[in-house]
């Protein structure tokens, strides 16, 4: 999919609530999306941890995230844009591929 022509357009709070309703762990807080992703040791999670790394590069966009032992948890906006965008959505889309 590409995101290049939507990634700087910020979403309306409608298309936010419908592309969630397909996006399973994941949630709206505020400006951002976050999901916990939880596994059973820290090997497992940092395995996924470098996965959703390569994600972020091939998207250039990059999560806020933080590991303890087997949970990931990670939130997603597009700074430039100034809130959520399809870059955002894409990049939900790629990590739920992952688990």
């Amino acid at each position: 999919m590409a995101v290049d022509a939507d990634a700087k357009r910020l979403l309306t709070d409608e298309e936010i609530a419908a592309a969630l309703e397909d996006l399973p762990g994941w949630e709206r807080q505020g400006d951002k999306l976050a999901a916990t992703f939880n596994f059973s040791d820290f090997s497992q999670a940092f395995g996924f941890m470098s996965r959703v790394a390569l994600i972020s590069e091939r998207l250039f966009h990059h999560p806020e995230w933080s590991n303890v032992w087997s949970t990931v948890e990670i939130a997603i906006t597009n700074h430039a844009a100034g809130g959520l965008t399809e870059l955002d959505l894409e990049f939900a889309r790629r990590v739920n591929t992952l688990v």
